[in-house]
């Protein structure tokens, strides 16, 4: 697979990326941070430093309108310079994201731009609005979670706004280490033999 698209997401094990009430200020939500402190060995030979390597290396980023507002818009610059773009379901006038990000409405669209803009690198994407979007319409090749042992009970789930779809995943890689499990899956296309 060329350019594969391909979701970053940390999750707690009853499927939520964030504690309940994310918001300005409280960007992971009440306890949400805990979905994170496997990046404490971001820097390690290990499988989380191996696998935090790996992030940064993409060739472009795919993010939720609301993911790109809770970090700040990120300051135009997710990381190296690489091209953000946006997904969202408008644009309002006068709104013009700042450095390396730009606003596309059309899921397929974005998928193509982004493709375009990273080149043989992947596309890292963000945000669980922008994954199911590129789930439903069929433009995402993989999903890299970071599942942490912990029940959050509540708050921001990754997988709610899918419906009833079926959709199959063969799993490619899992990785081990301190507090995580790093599992990487390969998404099924429609009418693909599981």
């Amino acid at each position: 697979m060329s350019t594969p698209i391909r979701l970053y997401m940390s999750m707690s094990l009853d499927g939520y990326i964030a504690g309940p009430d994310d918001r300005p200020g409280q960007e992971l939500g009440r306890d949400g941070g805990r979905l994170f402190n496997w990046l404490d060995d971001r820097e390690s030979e290990g499988p989380s430093g191996q696998v935090h390597r790996e992030a940064p290396a993409t060739g472009a980023l795919i993010s939720g309108r609301r993911t790109f507002e809770l970090a700040g818009r990120w300051q135009g610059d997710h990381h190296d310079g690489v091209q953000i773009f946006v997904l969202t379901h408008q644009v309002d006038d006068g709104d013009v994201p700042p450095g390396h990000a730009c606003f596309v409405t059309d899921v397929e669209d974005c998928a193509r731009q982004a493709r375009a803009a990273a080149g043989d690198r992947p596309v890292m994407v963000h945000g669980a609005g922008a994954a199911q979007a590129l789930l439903r319409a069929g433009q995402l090749d993989e999903m890299e979670i970071h599942l942490v042992p912990v029940l959050l009970g509540d708050g921001r789930r990754l997988f709610d706004g899918l419906g009833g779809e079926h959709i199959e995943l063969d799993l490619v890689r899992r990785l081990e280490d301190r507090d995580v499990t790093h599992l990487r899956y390969r998404v099924h296309r429609s009418g693909e033999a599981a």
